[in-house]
């Protein structure tokens, strides 16, 4: 009777044990996030839309900071720093979008520029047009 009681014991024991290093097994699994990957392809985009926009050329400062936020989120999914991963991509999409809406600006001052010249152009020959009248 004592041994079976050991027995038992022994048993309830090594259910308990099982039970425990399976809890810490799906535990750790669970709380191991994943690589962000809306994140960086929301910032690849940006970038890429920055590119195409020619922001190198008006928000050159802008863009390359997006690109080593960028390159350094992919590194921490590598070294599996994913929490600082994500928050490094959402920096790079919002540095690319600066970078876009920079660029637009320099775009459409340029445009102002030159209406005001050619509104400038248009007085100049009406004023002249007038005077030979």
């Amino acid at each position: 009777m004592k041994i079976d009681a050991i027995g038992r014991a022994a048993v309830n024991a090594r259910h308990v044990i099982t039970l425990l290093v399976a809890t810490l097994l799906l535990t750790a699994c669970a709380t191991a996030p994943l690589p962000p990957t809306e994140a960086l392809n929301g910032a690849r985009d940006a970038i890429e839309s920055a590119e195409q926009a020619q922001a190198r050329q008006y928000a050159g400062a802008e863009l390359e900071e997006a690109n080593r936020h960028l390159t350094s989120a992919n590194q921490a999914v590598e070294d599996e720093r994913m929490v600082e991963a994500e928050r490094l991509a959402r920096q790079a999409r919002i540095a690319a979008e600066l970078a876009i809406a920079r660029t637009e600006a320099a775009k459409a001052a340029e445009i102002n520029r030159e209406m005001g010249r050619g509104a400038e152009a248009l007085d100049e020959e009406m004023q002249r047009q007038g005077d030979q009248q």
